[in-house]
């Protein structure tokens, strides 16, 4: 992931902002997180961490909370670009393993931290829905508008449902269920999610 979708701010006069040293707070931010959750996180020690005064930290993100919203955005789930395969089961299987990956990833990471925060924090669920939400559903929308085209299943009257049903088990399994340290749940529930996703959609089983 690189910086690009650093949060801006309003432009001040002076020294340009060194992305090294934004990167840094980010990369420090997502550590804190995974280490202390959000509750326990300090701005405080994100600074030390990322090795910058807490003044430094400040002339960029005002709050804790925007200061996770920010990583957050820098960690954006990162699905990869739609690719049309031909056919719907095997869009949904690379969908599936895309987002497995993703939940594998620091995007993952950042949302298991934050996720229970946002249930009350009208910001942070706002950009989870934005960052993590909304990239799926709009590629769920895409390959279901394939498959339609192509004949495979009937129209989808609710695609955002669709998108629910792989968003749901996918974060139960690989989040709330224990693992083993080397285990890849994303994965093995992506191949396992598969079959109840086409029947679901009326696809023709092989």
């Amino acid at each position: 992931m690189t910086t690009d979708h650093l949060p801006e701010t309003t432009p001040r006069r002076g020294r340009p902002r060194d992305a090294a040293r934004d990167r840094a707070l980010m990369d420090a931010t997502l550590t804190e997180l995974q280490l202390h959750g959000y509750g326990g996180l300090t701005t405080a020690a994100v600074a030390r961490r990322a090795g910058v005064s807490t003044a430094t930290l400040y002339r960029r993100w005002r709050s804790k909370e925007h200061l996770v919203i920010g990583a957050a955005g820098v960690w954006a789930e990162d699905l990869g670009p739609d690719r049309d395969t031909g056919g719907l089961r095997s869009d949904l299987r690379t969908l599936l393993h895309d987002k497995a990956t993703a939940l594998d990833g620091p995007s993952g990471r950042l949302l298991r931290a934050i996720l229970g925060e946002a249930a009350h924090n009208r910001a942070l669920a706002d950009v989870l829905t934005q960052e993590y939400v909304a990239p799926l559903q709009d590629r769920v929308a895409t390959l279901l508008t394939r498959a339609v085209a192509r004949g495979e299943i009937p129209p989808v009257e609710d695609p955002v449902v669709v998108g629910e049903l792989v968003i749901g088990p996918m974060i139960t399994h690989t989040f709330l269920i224990p693992h083993t340290p080397d285990s890849r749940p994303g994965a093995e529930v992506a191949e396992r999610l598969l079959p109840y996703l086409l029947r679901a959609l009326g696809a023709r089983t092989e």
